[in-house]
């Protein structure tokens, strides 16, 4: 276990690469979209009002990766991802770098990752390109520009969004995994995907070879929410324990959200006017549809039409239905009766929910209003939300609910100002929050903790707030993007198999109760990281009739070998000893390693400490050989 890279300056968009047991693993690709609130919207027709707002205008259909020139990523074998939403810069990595390793995910993962991928394609790809702005990125020019741009990091690496094309190539590169299944990689080291319970398939993931264990722990829930529940007990005796992912409203409770996203649509859809919920097409939006659905006829919403809008909201709702095995005990049993694991199945059959793949063919027939409308993105710089902002913005009645964390609302809402629209700030965040990552850590116990380093101190905004960051013994390691970390875990020991007939040979000598120890000689073999001790190759016999041939230079001779001593010299026996063998005079000095022994008549000395011996006299070889032989009556051999 070696070094510990961040790529990554997002605690929740993770990107980390440890290099363990000559293996370098990639730990979760997620991409930072905030970037894409220092430029104008996409509209999906054109807009009289945000073409004559002032700025820099997103016009060449450009969603960013932050590129850091930290590691080659053609020495990356590995990639593990933990959550959909942490591998949204994949295709950057397989298609636009040396990278030729193996992606680890679950089914789930794949499957809605790519429902986000494909979503954030069409979006950008459907919107007219009239003209492409690239020159802001030379330095002389960016140093003019406003700030935020004019203070951004490597713009000259930002990339246009990846295609369908590549999207397909990166995902044809990822291997399927199950919770528990135990991967071997190279022979060196075996992780296994466990349970995070946040989202359909998300995982942490344990890495570990014989001796040492590494856990990875990002993005998971204790809350009981549609996935499988968190698997904490695997994640019990890790020499190190690298967290990220937690919550990004630590103060704000899931459950108190949820009642006041219900509220506040009730309200606003009684008043006559519509709400529009900008969101992802996967995760938050089926316990938000669960939720409504038990909300409705108690809110006397039973007539209002709900719109999920999304070029895979189809796709969306039927994987959340199929994919039964990834869903909590509750849901699971309902697959089983038989019933639709989430209610929005009924909301459909009963057209109280429909769903579309744009705002143009059967939805601007079928339109009503009041209405609510799911739809993406949460940054409001692209997708249908931007058509309905334009549409709604202008009307008290109306109301954008934010329920989507990963953006701030005040910034996404700035082009759109001045707004008549009210707005309502409901983040739903289901990942651990400090209180419950406390509580995890004393139950499972890690040696080491290495986690961002905004979590260990408070947020900026609430420096007072010490009870919003990690507090565990030992005091965890931090990292910040673009580091290297030595993690505080070394390596001790390695895992050797013996062969069958090499272990026969063997004779142990008991040395202490209960342990015993042998000499060996043998041959060390070693292919694909494991390795095997093997009896050593006999030396070819002379003929019986010719004198014997020097043995084959290529051929290795394994000579005997010495027998080891253990134990420990009593000196005062050994001075007796010394006595009945004619030594006389004998005095004995302590030292701070141990004892010398003087024989002043015969100008020698013995020099005993505790795990050497040392007998120094002149050209005295007899005098040597005799005083050794004493020695050794005290040690064992074997």
């Amino acid at each position: 276990m070696k070094l510990h890279y961040c790529l990554s300056g997002h605690p929740t968009l993770p990107c980390n690469v440890l290099k363990f047991k000559s293996t370098t693993i990639m730990l979760d690709c997620g991409l930072d979209m905030t970037s894409t609130l220092n430029f104008l919207p996409l509209p999906l027709v054109q807009s009289p009002r945000l073409s004559k707002l002032p700025g820099w205008v997103l016009k060449d259909g450009s969603t960013f990766l932050d590129k850091t020139e930290l590691l080659d990523l053609s020495t990356v074998d590995v990639i593990l991802i933990s959550n959909y939403h942490c591998m949204m810069a994949l295709p950057y990595i397989t298609e636009y770098t040396g990278f030729t390793g193996t992606v680890y995910a679950t089914e789930p993962t794949v499957q809605i990752g790519r429902l986000l991928m494909e979503e954030l394609v069409n979006s950008i790809e459907r919107v007219p390109k009239a003209q492409s702005a690239s020159m802001w990125k030379n330095k002389e020019v960016q140093r003019l520009l406003p700030v935020p741009l004019k203070d951004a990091v490597e713009v000259s690496m930002w990339r246009k969004c990846y295609t369908m094309p590549e999207v397909n190539a990166a995902l044809s590169k990822i291997q399927l995994v199950g919770y528990s299944q135990k991967i071997e990689l190279f022979g060196a080291v075996q992780v296994t995907p466990l349970s995070s319970g946040y989202a359909l398939g998300s995982s942490n993931w344990i890495i570990q070879s014989h001796y040492e264990k590494v856990s990875y722990v990002s993005g998971s829930s204790l809350l009981t929410t549609h996935p499988q529940p968190m698997d904490q007990a695997s994640l019990k005796n890790s020499d190190v324990l690298i967290l990220t992912g937690l919550t990004q409203i630590p103060t704000a409770n899931p459950d108190g959200m949820v009642g006041e996203f219900c509220s506040n649509l009730a309200m606003t859809v009684r008043n006559g006017g519509n709400v529009l919920v900008p969101c992802y097409p996967s995760g938050v939006i089926y316990d938000l549809l669960e939720c409504l659905y038990q909300y409705i006829d108690s809110a006397g919403l039973s007539n209002v039409p709900f719109y999920f809008i999304s070029p895979v909201a189809n796709s969306s709702l039927e994987f959340s239905q199929i994919f039964a095995e990834w869903l909590c005990h509750n849901k699971q049993t309902k697959v089983y009766l038989p019933e639709p694991p989430f209610p929005h199945a009924e909301l459909i059959q009963t057209n109280k929910l429909k769903h579309y793949p744009s705002i143009h063919g059967d939805f601007s027939n079928d339109f009503k209003q009041p209405c609510v409308v799911f739809t993406g993105h949460p940054s409001l710089r692209f997708g249908d939300v931007v058509h309905f902002m334009e549409l709604w913005g202008k009307s008290s009645l109306n109301t954008v609910i934010f329920t989507e964390p990963d953006f701030s609302y005040l910034d996404a809402l700035a082009p759109y100002q001045p707004l008549a629209m009210k707005c309502v700030y409901c983040p739903i965040d289901t990942r651990l929050n400090f209180i419950q990552v406390s509580k995890l850590l004393k139950e499972v116990q890690p040696l080491h903790v290495v986690c961002p380093e905004q979590y260990t101190q408070p947020p900026p905004t609430q420096s007072h707030r010490t009870d919003l960051m990690i507090d565990c013994q030992p005091p965890p390691m931090s990292y910040r993007r673009a580091e290297v970390l030595t993690l505080p875990y070394k390596r001790r020991y390695e895992k050797i198999e013996i062969m069958p007939e090499l272990a026969d040979s063997l004779v142990p000598l008991e040395i202490k109760p209960g342990i015993s120890l042998a000499t060996v000689s043998a041959v060390l073999h070693t292919k694909d990281n494991k390795h095997v001790l093997q009896l050593p190759p006999k030396p070819p016999q002379p003929p019986a009739s010719k004198k014997r041939k020097r043995v084959n230079d290529d051929v290795t001779e394994c000579k005997p070998l010495k027998p080891l001593l253990s134990g420990s010299i009593p000196v005062d026996q050994f001075v007796q000893t010394l006595e009945k063998h004619g030594f006389s005079d004998v005095k004995v000095e302590d030292t701070a390693k141990g004892h010398i022994v003087l024989l002043q008549e015969a100008e020698t000395l013995i020099q005993i400490e505790e795990d050497s011996t040392h007998i120094i006299c002149d050209n005295d070889e007899p005098l040597r050989v005799k005083l050794r032989d004493l020695v050794l009556k005290f040690l064992q051999k074997f």
